[in-house]
């Protein structure tokens, strides 16, 4: 049998013995409240704790990880992957006003949980990637290429040179022709999509700059590509619909097009006029 995975709060358990009493004064507030931690900055957890800083952070990196926001997306994966599925959580005989209200708190809690565990230094790299590539090409697989074709249609506005593409077969031969002069982002919810990961492949021996979206931390593609973005979500990867991890992966689209659009400026702003004026024939 395949052994588990160690998960943040198994390694603050396993190493607890080992730590020292401020040590094990922040393991102790991590084991007992995870949610806090997904929510808080370095800051805010050592001036809870009344310790440095520092001190937080070298914890974080005795535990395995490479700093404070690695371990809360670490963590923050681990947190939500424990709660019921939506479909779980709605009874059979709520009211549809009530099924309403667990769809939409279940999607604004993706929402919050997302925004949480945003690391704005990768988040600007990406947004400098998609502004210097040459030609920037969108994929997904199954549910996660309707992400990806949305993106599409948000970055044509910028007056980039943008491409996004529906058959597996075609995103393949599509990420053979790009270069290191080019960028790819790949969206998966889970991470583990073999299509994905065939052409992540591609994509790696042409020496194309990556970014990805998914959920996950420790999957095989956030630890493959240049700029790993992070979404959380309730869903897990046993799941096989990804309903509010969706909506964050739009969010997380729609706040790099902003960037990417402000930092085009004027000619940012001439391409939205032209599409503008190209679609008003469209409007009665």
């Amino acid at each position: 049998m395949r052994k588990r995975e160690q998960t943040c709060l198994d390694k603050v358990r396993r190493d607890y013995p080992k730590f020292s009493v401020t040590e094990r004064k922040i393991a102790d507030y991590i084991l007992k409240n995870p949610n806090q931690i997904i929510h808080s900055s370095i800051n805010q957890l050592a001036e809870d704790l009344d310790v440095a800083d520092s001190t937080v952070f070298r914890f974080c990196k005795r535990i395995g990880y490479k700093g404070y926001q690695a371990m809360k997306i670490a963590l923050a994966s681990e947190v939500v992957s424990s709660m019921q599925d939506i479909h779980e959580d709605v009874d059979s005989g709520d009211a549809i006003d009530t099924v309403a209200a667990k769809v939409f708190r279940t999607n604004i809690q993706s929402l919050e949980e997302t925004l949480q565990i945003i690391d704005e230094e990768q988040l600007q790299k990406a947004v400098n990637i998609l502004l210097s590539a040459r030609q920037i090409h969108f994929f997904g697989s199954g549910g996660s290429n309707t992400v990806a074709l949305d993106a599409y249609h948000k970055f044509i506005r910028t007056g980039l040179p943008v491409q996004a593409t529906v058959d597996t077969h075609l995103q393949l031969m599509a990420a053979s022709q790009l270069n290191e002069k080019d960028c790819a982002m790949l969206i998966s919810h889970s991470g583990s999509s073999k299509d994905i990961l065939h052409i992540l492949n591609v994509l790696k021996k042409n020496e194309v700059k990556t970014i990805a979206i998914t959920n996950f931390a420790k999957s095989t593609l956030s630890a493959a590509v240049h700029i790993p973005l992070y979404t959380s979500s309730g869903e897990t990867d046993f799941k096989t619909e990804a309903f509010s991890s969706r909506i964050a992966q739009l969010t997380l689209i729609d706040l790099l097009y902003v960037n990417v659009l402000m930092n085009r400026g004027e000619e940012g702003q001439e391409a939205l006029n032209k599409m503008r004026e190209a679609i008003m024939v469209k409007r009665i």
